[in-house]
């Protein structure tokens, strides 16, 4: 074994062996979001082919599949940008910086007098 200065242990340190339980509901939630949208989705395509054969209710069902659709796709988005920001693949944003702002001069001029108001480009008698 060495000594020294330098000398170190030459083991990594040990890794989690299961994940996190947060991680896991993000995955489930994912994957429900985009078992769902496919149903959608497939159900939107065939209320559009019923809806084209003179079906009239068929086009209400279409646009709630649609909407249905695209508000699973928006969720499973967002609960990935999650998983990813969980798993330390992505960073949260840096918080906003705050500036500033000299404060506003005042009307008084440095004798402790107003200063005289500006009449345009002749001076009035």
């Amino acid at each position: 074994m060495s000594r020294g200065k330098r000398a170190g242990s030459r083991r990594a340190p040990r890794q989690r062996g299961l994940p996190q339980p947060r991680t896991l509901v993000y995955c489930l939630g994912i994957t429900l979001c985009v078992v769902a949208w496919g149903y959608l989705v497939r159900a939107a395509i065939d209320f559009g082919t019923s809806a084209r054969e003179g079906e009239s209710p068929a086009w209400l069902f279409l646009a709630l599949a649609c909407v249905g659709a695209a508000a699973c796709l928006f969720v499973g988005l967002i609960l990935g940008s999650r998983l990813l920001r969980r798993l330390g693949i992505t960073a949260p944003p840096p918080p906003p910086a705050t500036v500033d702002v000299p404060a506003a001069p005042t009307a008084e001029g440095l004798d402790g007098t107003s200063p005289p108001t500006y009449r345009g480009r002749r001076i009035a008698p």
